[in-house]
């Protein structure tokens, strides 16, 4: 098996996630059998219990675990599902070796970063080898010089030692600076941050530049002959018009086949074909969808990142662009909603946790059934709508979710952990794929094409299943249902209008040439009420 590292330099940001992504669709394009690996090298053992300000989106996988959000770029680039086993953080690594040093199996040895720590996320690479793969995609999260960072360059230095350099390749992405004013390229950066690797006793085969425009001949021949490289291995990485359209450029720009050249790996002639039309249908798209993201988090997208990818790839399978108007529930009023949401064509509700603009998210939900605006509601976007309904259908005015008030008298959401199988992944989440049963002639069957999903989930309430007749009774449709019919994972109105809310994730399972299901239904109709 062949191993690739990817590593960052200069500054953080400049997209080693999406370079590892676009890597694997284009060697997976050859008929490779590739996976991605990501390290991070924060202390916090996964990012599930940090904030969304702080790291974005948690990415859930099939297995349950709380990830990166690169792994979602992985995922929807190569279109392969992942596992806890490609996300490894120091937390992690140290929780890891922690443990087993209590449990007497270093004999009393003195702990050390070498070899203990080295070792074991060495051991976490080797994983990769079981996969039955021909190649693992490792990018190294941080840039190069941090001292976090530290342990996994020496890791993978000593992968290169013991797994000899045939079969280990390093990318390094190094960002070419533009002076402001005159627009002059600076490559000093990209030459320090080499040196910084190099430092490290590793030395780069190729070079990824980021940059905002293209590189001179001059620059390129300048760098390959101050990092000691071959002119072939500086590729020029373009920002782009779309994050889509970054494997097609790197393709231009011979990225796999040199990587292919270097590991000795069958360089066949990649079928792109599927994937250039549907970047031709983002460039092309001639309507235009206004969908309200009614959030708590809207100052960093990154905390809605899937449901941001997701909207795309099906306003783009529709003919369409979808233009994400970012609303931070707070601000929501009475006074004010039709104001924010009177232009809309459709209104989604994400997931989130705690009290914090719940109400401007309730009013949201009222204003989408009132006035039949398409509404798709994910996770507490369900719990919200199934509230507002209870309220202002029912006229339970303190209807509510034990989450937010304790004391309601109709907490039509509730913690069911009788029904749910916990494990101590997540405390009382449920987390990961579940399978769902869908009611024949629903809006979710429609949407699906199937009668059994399974979804991806990350939550701790639930609905209350005391509550299901009286919420059906005034036109509530429970659509979806765990196969023992115990827990609710879609509801939707049969009142008129397309209004679904799903207790899952669908927005983890969208991919730019496959859009989800009910994103696709949702933004079909929008169309359908701009006709």
């Amino acid at each position: 098996m062949k191993y690739i590292f990817i590593t960052g330099g200069v500054v953080s940001g400049l997209g080693k996630g999406i370079c590892a992504a676009s890597l694997a669709r284009l060697l997976k394009a050859r008929g490779l059998r590739v996976q991605n690996q990501k390290f991070d090298p924060y202390l916090n053992v996964d990012p599930g219990t940090m904030s969304p300000y702080q790291h974005g989106e948690v990415f859930v996988t099939e297995d349950g675990a709380e990830t990166d959000l690169d792994l979602g770029h992985y995922e929807r680039f190569a279109d392969e599902a992942l596992s806890a086993d490609s996300s490894v953080s120091s937390g992690k690594i140290y929780w890891s070796v922690l443990n087993r040093e209590r449990r007497g199996e270093y004999l009393g040895r003195t702990i050390q970063i070498i070899p203990h720590i080295t070792d074991e996320i060495k051991r976490n690479i080797y994983k990769m080898a079981d996969k039955d793969i021909d190649a693992a995609i490792c990018e190294i999260g941080g840039t190069v010089g941090d001292i976090e960072s530290q342990p996994y360059l020496e890791a993978i230095r000593q992968v290169a030692g013991e797994q000899g350099r045939d079969n280990v390749l390093f990318i390094h992405v190094p960002l070419v600076v533009e002076i402001p004013g005159s627009r002059e390229l600076k490559s000093k950066p990209v030459q320090h941050s080499v040196r910084e690797l190099q430092a490290a006793g590793i030395k780069p085969d190729i070079l990824v530049c980021r940059t905002d425009q293209p590189l001179t001949e001059e620059i390129r021949d300048k760098i390959a002959l101050l990092c000691s490289l071959d002119k072939d291995a500086v590729i020029e990485s373009l920002t782009a018009d779309t994050i889509y359209a970054v494997p097609l450029m790197l393709e231009e720009e011979e990225l796999a086949q040199t990587v292919c050249r270097r590991l000795g790996l069958p360089d066949r002639k990649p079928d792109l074909t599927e994937w250039e039309a549907m970047v031709q249908r983002i460039r092309t798209a001639d309507k235009t969808l206004r969908i309200a993201l009614v959030g708590k988090y809207v100052q960093l997208h990154d905390a809605y990142l899937s449901i941001e990818e997701a909207l795309h790839h099906a306003a783009a399978a529709c003919g369409a662009k979808a233009e994400i108007l970012w609303i931070d529930s707070e601000t929501v009023t009475n006074a004010n909603v039709s104001e924010i949401l009177g232009n809309c064509d459709g209104i989604l509700v994400p997931g989130g946790f705690g009290s914090r603009g719940i109400e401007g998210m309730i009013r949201a939900a009222r204003y989408a059934r009132e006035h039949r605006v398409p509404y798709l509601g994910i996770c507490l976007g369900m719990q919200i709508a199934v509230i507002e309904f209870a309220r202002n259908v029912l006229h339970w005015e303190d209807a509510n979710s034990t989450e937010f008030d304790e004391l309601s008298a109709h907490p039509v959401i509730d913690l069911m952990p009788d029904q749910v199988h916990i494990t101590d992944k997540g405390g009382t989440m449920r987390l990961g794929s579940y399978p769902c049963v869908l009611a024949p002639g629903s809006l979710a069957e429609k949407a699906y094409g199937v009668s059994s999903i399974r979804e991806r989930h990350r939550h701790r309430y639930e609905f209350n299943n005391v509550y299901r007749t009286d919420l059906e009774q005034k036109g509530m449709r429970l659509s979806g249902q765990s196969p023992d019919g115990k827990l609710v994972e879609i509801m939707e109105l049969t009142g008129g209008g397309w209004f679904v809310g799903v207790q899952f994730h669908p927005e983890f399972k969208s991919r730019p040439n496959r859009p989800h299901p009910l994103f696709r239904a949702f933004c079909e109709a929008q169309l359908e009420g701009k006709a």
